[in-house]
């Protein structure tokens, strides 16, 4: 088996790491000499609009699969044509721009924040006399980690919004004063047959994701089932095969979601030691038209994501039960270069570790 993985960063990564030991064959496309995924497998140097280098690294392959959800659609729905697309191209076409996504939701039965689209200054206002301030502005497209998006707080701040991330291709959306950010990992195969890994609790800062704790604590049976509920109408709805993720807010006990990545996610890398099967494995398991795994939890899960620099490799592994993930990445402000997850039998039983670390962390 053979599958092609468009995108050469940490995720393509860890995919070709987990495929590997189930006898799985890869390579990443990526437009970058230096992409990280070809550290571990073999990478295809190219542009995502170049058919030539496309047709070259579809050849022979069975199936193909992406790592980000920018993806251009041109290009998955031209590889179409060499080999199976997982997950689909309408999950790209659906994740890509915010407002599209948003009404997918919405038509899906998955609520979220009240939202409208925003091609001028003239509409912002109108939105915020309707929804109230403060709101949320955001491009409709490329914005991740935080960027692209600006929390608009009064009316004075409409035009300067407005002029900052550009008078149209827009999206407002309602500032939830959310209780919490929840996200949830699911996987469909070749079948139908679905699995969903248990919510987990994100903490962000700068936009950018910190640490995640899984299972997220203190969740009831009744929300659990509330993100599957909306994970698997997704799912179906786009045909789908492979790992989906979904963030959601909760707000007055009830789940509204953000956005979803129709690949494996950033808050699912705690799965690696956690879970009886990684979201990886998972992923290719889906792909590549085997079995699914158990999305079971071993313990609970504390994952620390390494931004902008890492500390001394001896240091964090002199921490007990500390397994350290680092991408073979140059060091840069706001990159994400590595992580490390906790496991063990409760979260009470892992804070000691998790200071240390953040201690580790912070002084780097």
């Amino acid at each position: 088996m053979k599958i092609g993985i468009l995108g050469g960063g940490q995720l393509g990564r860890m995919i070709a790491l987990a495929a590997y030991p189930l006898g799985i064959e890869t390579r990443v496309f990526d437009p970058s000499q230096d992409s990280c995924g070809g550290q571990v497998t073999h990478l295809h140097v190219g542009r995502y609009d170049d058919p030539e280098a496309l047709k070259r690294f579809a050849e022979g392959l069975d199936a193909i699969t992406y790592e980000f959800e920018n993806v251009p659609v041109d290009a998955a729905r031209h590889l179409a044509q060499y080999a199976p697309i997982y997950p689909p191209p309408q999950s790209l076409e659906a994740a890509q721009d915010r407002l599209i996504e948003k009404r997918f939701f919405r038509d899906h039965g998955v609520p979220t924040p009240e939202f409208a689209s925003i091609e001028s200054a003239c509409d912002l206002r109108q939105f915020a006399n309707h929804a109230g301030l403060p709101l949320v502005l955001k491009t409709r497209r490329m914005g991740y980690d935080g960027k692209g998006q600006i929390v608009v707080r009064a009316d004075s701040d409409i035009g300067s919004a407005c002029e900052e991330l550009g008078h149209s291709s827009l999206i407002a959306e309602a500032f939830v004063p959310f209780e919490r950010e929840l996200s949830i990992l699911a996987v469909r195969a070749h079948d139908g047959a679905t699995a969903f890994y248990p919510l987990v609790e994100n903490h962000h800062r700068e936009g950018i994701l910190r640490v995640s704790r899984a299972p997220a604590p203190e969740i009831g049976l009744e929300l659990q089932a509330q993100a599957e509920r909306y994970a698997l109408n997704v799912l179906q709805a786009l045909d789908y095969v492979g790992v989906l993720a979904i963030e959601f807010f909760v707000a007055n006990g009830r789940l509204l979601a953000n956005e979803m990545a129709p690949r494996v996610h950033n808050s699912g890398h705690w799965t690696i030691e956690g879970a009886e099967t990684s979201q990886f494995e998972n992923h290719a398991r889906a792909v590549a038209g085997l079995p699914l795994g158990s999305t079971a939890p071993r313990g609970a899960s504390i994952m620390l994501n390494l931004i902008g620099t890492t500390p001394p490799t001896p240091a964090i592994l002199t921490v007990e039960g500390a397994h350290l993930h680092l991408y073979g990445k140059t060091p840069r402000t706001g990159r994400k270069l590595g992580h490390i997850t906790l496991r063990g039998h409760d979260f009470s039983t892992l804070e000691p570790q998790f200071h240390a670390l953040c201690a580790l962390i912070e002084a780097s």
